[in-house]
Parts: structure tokens; sequence; C-alpha cells
């Protein structure tokens, strides 16, 4: 029932509409298959992880000044931040790019196995992956990487979880 103005009464509840079911097409469903292979996720984050450390070693790479900066002309010091940034992104991108195929590969391994999709695989792989990085200085130096590193993949996995 309307009143006057032409809007519906409060007694008047208005129902959601209902959409159909939309089945995925065999397109969908073969890259999802694909998606889910854990080799291609771990390689894919591998990549992308490189190309984070390109822009972030070209970017920190800017920022080095020469020592000599004063007995140096322009053209030279342009030519070392060329290098330096050179230097620093091939330096940032294989680290990036070994971080994010491992703790990639970890986390599909362990979701894999547990068949669940929680705050657990996220740990054990930041833990996988800051013990294998810095297993290189000692097992203290891999506990506390496997330590510093679960803890940040969780804080990262909390702040993205919200959006």
């Amino acid at each position: 029932m309307a009143d006057d103005s032409g809007q519906a009464t409060s007694n008047e509840v208005e129902k959601p509409q209902i959409e159909p079911i939309r089945l995925p097409s065999v397109e969908e469903i073969r890259g999802q298959d694909i998606w889910n292979n854990c080799a291609v996720r771990s390689v894919v984050s591998g990549v992308m992880g490189g190309g984070l450390g390109i822009f972030m070693g070209l970017f920190l790479g800017a920022l080095d000044n020469p020592i000599m900066q004063e007995e140096m002309t322009g053209r030279q010091q342009l030519i070392y931040q060329a290098k330096q940034m050179g230097r620093r992104s091939i330096s940032s991108a294989k680290a990036f790019a070994v971080m994010g195929f491992i703790f990639s590969a970890a986390e599909c391994v362990v979701e894999k196995a547990r068949a669940k999709h929680d705050m657990t695989n996220t740990a054990v792989a930041g833990c996988t992956t800051g013990g294998v990085i810095s297993a290189k200085g000692g097992p203290r130096a891999a506990c506390a990487g496997c330590a510093g590193f679960a803890a940040f993949s969780v804080l990262i996995e909390k702040f993205l979880e919200g959006h």
C-alpha cells in the first residue's frame, strides 16, 4: 500500500532479487585448474617478486649518493647513479623473486596438505621462507628469520583480510 506521496509504507517489505546460478565455463575451469597447480603459482609469484624487486632496486639505487660527489662531474654522477640503480635492481630482483617463490610454494603445499585456507598456512609459509633465506647465518639466524618472517606474514595477511 502507498501513502499520498506515492512511497511504500513500512508494512511492505522489499524482497531481494534472486539471481540465477551461473556455472563456470570450460575455460574458467581449466584456468582454475592451472592456477591451483603449486608449480605454476610459485613461478608466477617468483616472477612478480622479481618485478617488484626491480622497481625497489631502481628506487633505492637512485637514493645512493656517491662518496666523492664534490669531485665528480655531472656526467660521472649520472653514470654512477645508473650503474648503482642497475646493481641494486638485479640484487633486489633476485631476493624478491626467491622470497616470492619460496613463500608461494610453501603456502600452496601446506594448504593442499591440510585442505584448508587459513592463517596457519601463512604462518608456516612465512616461517619456511624466513628460515630458508637466513639459513646461511646459522641455526640462530634461521630461527630468528623464521619467527620474524612468520610474524610479518601473519600481520600482512591480517591487514589484507579487511580489504
